[in-house]
């Protein structure tokens, strides 16, 4: 934070043309969000007869075969299609975290809409992958683009991509605030004013153009107003170390299989095993299938039981973890908060045996909210998406704080690393330095 009444914007000037190029990249971030979560939606209706409602309803619906033939035809096309992508784009890049952390923030177009368009499909078929990843992309892409044509600078170039980023992300879950936060903690770690006005600007034209198609609700509706009891609070002090040392083993996992993730023609068979693992599952476990939003909508009204819970969140890191180990690109916000929530379902429904008070909504959704902030390190962004997603969890917003806080300050303790960071190319990573 650079107050008080700091004037300069340092190496990134907000000049006229920056703002038209901001302003350029939020109406790309919106107008892209659209485009691909009509690709996914179009998808899920052709394999899955999916419309409305819960995924998991429609897939339900059908039989055994129905279920695992997609997957599988999900691995042979995004096996394929990935492999072929890479090969002819080899060299040119379209990783937007490393980009900006590590390199000048270039990216290439094409590879950005080949990979963000193949991932959509293959999420729409039911893998296990978050679909934000794929607006992120092309948000971000767009502003390279617009950063190249309007001759901005080095530091102009990397605050417009990662607001373009932050942007994509609020554009297809309706959270400008989140987005905003997104961009400001885990993609450039400063609150400074410029960046702060920059990243909201962004997030908030992103959200307002993706209007044209997507709904202005909260993702998640019909989310109760849970209201705050003392053992809620109580559990709060208790769940937040844990939920912390969870999301840093979380953490690690995803680190370890993006390492060791297969590459060349190797991802084919690859993708076609994992995908096809996964259909397995669903067969026991529908809820499987996607990103999670269906998972974390079930748990935050209130459903499942103390076994259900337990499986699904043993088993959702697992599945998300094969589809990225097996050379397929996607998003990890959803099944991240999916697994929280999850998580904070079963802790709250055992707690809630020895002290009740609180239904199991209210335990997912302070779950939900301290397993973002653990696992990405960003707990203000945690708070604010978490509140912005459901619109009903304000009244929880003090055992929110508790449980994440203390989450994040468990996992930055243990390791230091995120969701992001820990994906990096090993040769780019230094171990996070210590407080002595």
């Amino acid at each position: 934070m650079e107050q008080p009444n700091v004037t300069g914007d340092g190496d990134a000037p907000l000049n006229l043309a920056f703002w038209v190029a901001l302003g350029g990249t939020g109406i790309a971030a919106g107008l892209f969000g659209d485009l691909l979560m009509w690709v996914l939606f179009s998808v899920e209706h052709l394999v899955f007869g999916y419309s409305s409602g819960p995924l998991e309803q429609a897939v339900m619906r059908d039989g055994p075969l129905r279920r695992v033939v997609p997957l599988l035809v999900a691995g042979v096309v995004g096996g394929t299609a990935w492999y072929l992508l890479r090969r002819l784009t080899k060299g040119e890049k379209s990783d937007v975290d490393d980009s900006i952390w590590n390199g000048d923030a270039r990216l290439s177009f094409r590879r950005c809409a080949g990979t963000a368009t193949i991932s959509e499909v293959v999420i729409g078929m039911g893998a296990s992958m978050g679909r934000e990843q794929a607006p992120k992309v092309m948000a971000a892409a767009s502003a390279s683009v617009l950063s190249r044509w309007l001759g901005l600078g080095d530091g102009q170039r990397r605050l417009l991509v990662a607001c373009g980023a932050g942007a994509g992300l609020a554009a297809v879950y309706n959270v400008p605030l989140g987005g905003a936060l997104f961009t400001i903690e885990v993609l450039l770690g400063s609150a400074a004013l410029p960046v702060a006005v920059a990243a909201l600007a962004c997030s908030g034209l992103a959200t307002l153009t993706a209007w044209a198609y997507l709904p202005n609700h909260p993702t998640y509706v019909g989310i109760p107003a849970y209201h705050v009891s003392t053992t809620l609070v109580v559990w709060a002090f208790l769940a937040g170390p844990l939920v912390g040392l969870l999301s840093v083993a979380y953490i690690r996992l995803m680190g370890w299989v993006s390492h060791r993730g297969a590459n060349g023609a190797w991802s084919v068979p690859a993708m076609i095993g994992a995908f096809g693992v996964l259909g397995l599952l669903g067969l026991q476990y529908p809820q499987l299938f996607g990103n999670g939003k269906d998972a974390a909508h079930d748990v935050f009204v209130g459903g499942g039981s103390l076994l259900l819970l337990l499986a699904l969140f043993a088993l959702k890191p697992v599945v998300t973890a094969l589809c990225l180990q097996s050379g397929a690109s996607g998003g990890l916000f959803t099944p991240t908060m999916a697994t929280g929530a999850l998580l904070g379902g079963f802790l709250g429904l055992a707690w809630s045996h020895l002290w009740p008070g609180s239904p199991v909504g209210a335990y997912a959704l302070v779950g939900a909210a301290a397993m973002i902030g653990g696992s990405m390190q960003a707990p203000l962004a945690a708070l604010a998406l978490v509140l912005e997603l459901t619109g009903t969890a304000s009244n929880l917003m003090v055992p929110m704080i508790v449980a994440t806080v203390l989450a994040t300050a468990v996992s930055r303790h243990v390791d230091g690393y995120s969701i992001y960071s820990a994906r990096l190319p090993e040769e780019r990573q230094e171990p996070p330095a210590r407080a002595v």
